[in-house]
Parts: structure tokens; C-alpha cells; sequence
């Protein structure tokens, strides 16, 4: 199937990364704007990242048998990793330029909830920079609410926390 035929009803599915697939993810990062590229991290560092975590779980997001994209949850907290969370972190999450506006960053969220959630916990946190181009508007519609925190080095982003039952 063709990326051109990828469509909103495409059944999305994550997959671990291989040696087959590692470098198509790691190119789609730059499928993004260049505006977009400065509020995601590079797919590549993401990966290098997640493998050097004993927390990370991450896996390439496809639409139907179309690579479409990069999901990234860290459990808990680690100061090697600089993630201070009670629960399921969203560490990272990049789905393609081409594959944007079709719903899929939605249902990704919505696929790592009904997975942490199936372990107990009732809380998902991210964090964001801000800015035009930025994801605040994406966030805040899937029902993030601040916590009042920032974090990075230079208190750079805005930790958001969505609850759940």
C-alpha cells in the first residue's frame, strides 16, 4: 500500500525496531517543518536514548504496513534519564509530516493509555516547549492539564499530566 492511500481509518500498531527498520525511523525525522523539528527530538537520539534507559519502552508506529511514525514511554522515575514522574511518562512521540492531520497522533496517545493504564496506573505526563508551531494546542484537546511544573535546563517546557479512571 502507498502512502499516498494511507488514510484515518488506517489500523495503527506498534512494532519494536529492528536492524531492518531503525534507519526508516530514524529518517522520519526529517519528514517534519523545520519549525516542527525544533520542539521534537531527532528520532536517532530518541532511540540512542531509549536503549540507554532501563525505563524506556519505544517502538515505530505504522499505518496499516506504512511506517508513519515514533512513540517513546518511560515508566517511572530515573535521574540518569533526567525524568522525575510518579507513573507513565510521554517521552516522545513524531509522527511524519505526511501522515499529520490524519488523527494518528491522537490515537497513538490513546493506544499508550489503554497500555499503561492495563498496568495500573492513572496518569500519563508529558512535557512541551512553547511556541508557535509548538504541540500545546494537540496536547491541551487530548485533555492534558498543566501541573504547574517546568522542566529542562532552563525550565523550557511545560509538564502537562493527563488523568484517567
Amino acid at each position: 500500500m502507498s502512502e499516498n492511500s494511507i488514510g484515518r481509518s488506517a489500523e495503527l500498531t506498534f512494532r519494536r525496531i529492528t536492524a531492518l527498520n531503525v534507519c526508516d525511523v530514524c529518517e522520519l525525522s526529517e519528514t517534519l517543518s523545520e519549525e516542527q523539528q525544533g520542539f521534537v527530538a531527532d528520532n536517532g537520539m530518541s532511540i540512542a536514548e531509549g536503549f540507554c534507559s532501563n525505563n524506556a519502552w519505544f517502538r515505530a508506529v505504522y499505518a496499516d504496513e506504512t511506517l508513519a511514525g515514533f512513540v517513546m514511554v518511560h515508566i517511572g522515575s530515573d535521574w540518569d534519564d533526567g525524568i522525575e514522574c510518579p507513573g507513565a511518562y510521554l517521552w516522545r512521540l513524531m509522527i511524519a509530516g505526511q501522515f499529520q492531520g490524519l488523527g494518528f497522533g491522537r490515537r497513538v496517545v490513546e493506544k499508550v493509555v489503554k497500555e499503561v493504564r492495563a498496568q495500573g496506573m492513572k496518569e500519563l505526563y508529558t512535557s512541551y516547549g512553547e511556541g508557535p508551531g509548538g504541540p500545546e494546542t494537540f496536547y491541551r484537546r487530548l485533555g492534558f492539564e498543566p501541573t504547574g511544573d517546568r522542566l529542562g535546563d532552563n525550565d523550557e517546557e511545560l509538564e502537562v499530566v493527563l488523568k484517567f479512571s
